[in-house]
């Protein structure tokens, strides 16, 4: 394989030249094939080359590919901003389209401050997030990231927005109830708002299953329910980021749907186009939608807002999700997954924790389970394991757990189709690694897992 390129992204990690994708899997210009075990960036909800999207997506090629959203309205934008309203709690029903996940935090916030100019709140701008979290590359949506490597480079250039400790009630070593711990972990976030000053803060914004920065990680039930007592409190706009947890990936359409919680502003991406077209959504309540475009308009937009052809692709995908029943096979499907992920921590002493929901899980290393002490940085697990399953044909997704400069956590994401004999066929494959990874290392392997 040739490593000329004129391309540049992240890093110097070249890889083979994608082929094709078929359900689960993908394969290179060798013949070599790969299980998703993560679905790109937890992109590919519903599997690779779906043919009825295609033949949907094809459709819509053959009348229009693009008609700006100021000269027409289109059938498919309209037909999937209804599509998503019906799929979403009620009260969330005004949809506003863009191309990704950072377009889509950004376009929240945005809508945010201006609802609270047409109330007469000039004076609330802060938004609220949590260290560790991951909100987009752009600079609003990175501002709410709470991931050191990512934004310490641009701190200079960034407003600086408050953060609370997510909730990794994991690590915690206290006498508290789990319940007790959601409630400790929410109430940061009223401290946080009094300290701020509660004049000042415009929206708390919070991914309700972890993505790439914590792993999957879930509070407890309580955490939920007290976030949304607090921000009704002071009036302040609750804005769930569900661009990885959104469209079925938990199990449900909306994470939100597991704690009965109807946040103010969801932003929604990765699955919801499930990677047929670059595709996002901000879905809003019409009581903060209306005043806006009372007040001569969303101030905001992207040229390829509600195109046409990625609305018709995410429309087909949505369609695709109800006629297989998907998102409760990502219920099923994401209970057997634990149950092979939890199966690992009696091999693997290194492996201190497995969480998620639905089709969304994690596991992370620990040099000690009784602490929850990291592994040594130096032995860079999170990249290594990652590399030694490729290597296998197993595609996983790493990312540093503590603030990105410690820890180690492994995303177990595969897409939405999944079946159980798949799933023993990925888990055959992550032990080889994780015995490969062991041998490297020198770290310990216990009984082999049930």
């Amino acid at each position: 394989m040739s490593d000329d390129t004129y391309l540049f992204y992240q890093s110097r990690n070249p890889r083979p030249f994608l082929d094709h994708g078929d359900g689960i899997y993908l394969i290179d210009e060798t013949g070599k094939r790969y299980i998703d075990g993560s679905s790109g960036a937890m992109v590919s909800n519903i599997g690779h080359s779906n043919p009825r999207v295609l033949a949907k997506i094809k459709a819509q090629m053959d009348k229009a590919t693009f008609g700006y959203r100021l000269h027409f309205r289109t059938h498919p934008s309209e037909d999937l901003a209804a599509k998503t309203v019906a799929m979403t709690p009620e009260g969330l029903d005004r949809v506003f389209f863009v191309s990704g996940g950072s377009e889509a935090v950004e376009s929240a916030v945005k809508l945010a401050r201006q609802y609270a100019l047409t109330q007469g709140q000039e004076t609330r701008y802060k938004v609220i997030s949590r260290f560790p979290s991951y909100h987009g590359c752009t600079f609003g949506a990175l501002d709410l990231t709470g991931y050191d490597p990512l934004r310490e480079p641009f701190a200079p250039m960034l407003e600086g927005m408050p953060k609370i400790d997510a909730p990794a009630t994991y690590l915690d070593r206290d006498n508290l109830s789990e319940e007790d711990r959601g409630l400790k972990y929410a109430n940061l976030l009223r401290d946080k708002i009094l300290e701020e000053g509660a004049e000042n803060v415009l929206a708390f914004v919070m991914e309700p299953v972890g993505g790439a920065s914590t792993g999957a990680l879930v509070a407890p039930d309580s955490y939920y329910g007290r976030i949304r007592e607090i921000c009704d409190e002071f009036g302040v706009l609750l804005i769930y980021d569900e661009v990885m947890t959104g469209a079925g990936r938990t199990g449900k359409f909306l994470a939100a749907e597991h704690w009965g919680i109807t946040p103010d502003i969801v932003a929604m991406s990765k699955g919801f186009g499930a990677g047929y077209a670059p595709l996002g959504a901000v879905v809003a309540q019409a009581r903060l939608v209306e005043p806006v475009l009372d007040a001569g308009g969303f101030l905001h937009g992207f040229t390829y807002a509600g195109n046409p052809l990625a609305c018709s692709a995410g429309l087909a995908v949505l369609e695709e999700m109800e006629d297989q029943g998907l998102i409760d096979n990502a219920a099923r499907m994401g209970e057997v997954l634990m149950g092979e992920l939890r199966a690992l921590m009696e091999r693997y002493p290194f492996i201190g924790d497995v969480r998620g929901k639905g089709l969304l899980t994690a596991f992370e290393f620990v040099a000690d389970r009784n602490t929850m002490e990291p592994l040594d940085p130096s032995l860079n697990a999170y990249d290594r394991l990652v590399e030694l399953a490729y290597e296998r044909g197993l595609i996983i997704y790493s990312r540093r757990t503590r603030g990105g400069t410690a820890g180690d956590h492994f995303l177990i994401a595969p897409p939405l189709i999944i079946t159980p004999d798949q799933i023993a066929e990925m888990m055959v494959i992550l032990r080889d690694a994780l015995d490969a990874f062991a041998l490297e290392t020198g770290l310990p392997v216990g009984k082999a897992a049930a």
